[in-house]
């Protein structure tokens, strides 16, 4: 197994990784929401990947077989991130059948030292239980603010027929 980073070539592979993590994380999908996600995130791929969206991959016999994505952001600067360059871990996934062969953490330590060649000055993530011990073990930490977090999210209207 080896890591690189995803191209092109693999915007299939990548959206359908995105929905087997989507579908896992959740428990189901809606059809329409499932073919929604399916016929726009190769676009949505083809203008970011390797721009401030990387996909990071482990093959195995030139199949993904675990991926991860660092969304990364410019934000105007604060004491927190001082150049405001800024990223969000999001899809760290690995198919069933590849779990507890250290993929992830793999995927994470490429992240990482990726994301300080950057100049990264933080990196977000929301850790699952299954997670957790992981993302704390390369260096995140429980990120303990006087803040609360909240989000806004618009409504979708029902199609009418």
């Amino acid at each position: 197994m080896r890591e690189e980073k995803a191209g092109f070539a693999d915007v299939d592979a990548l959206t359908e990784l995105r929905l087997d993590y989507l579908i896992e994380d959740n428990g189901s999908l809606d059809h329409d929401d499932a073919e929604t996600i399916r016929n726009t995130l190769p676009g949505y791929f083809r203008e970011h990947l390797n721009k401030d969206l990387f996909a990071y991959v482990i093959r195995e016999d030139g199949i993904i077989v675990s991926c991860a994505f660092l969304l990364i952001m410019m934000k105007p600067m604060s004491p927190a991130f001082i150049n405001g360059r800024t990223a969000t871990v999001l899809n760290v996934y690995t198919r069933p059948a590849y779990r507890r062969r250290g993929c992830a953490r793999m995927i994470m330590d490429a992240m990482m030292a990726d994301a300080k060649e950057r100049n990264i000055d933080v990196i977000e993530l929301k850790a699952t239980e299954d997670g957790y011990d992981l993302y704390r073990s390369v260096g995140f930490e429980d990120d303990c603010m006087k803040y609360h977090l909240m989000k806004w999210k618009a409504q979708r209207k029902a199609c009418r027929k």
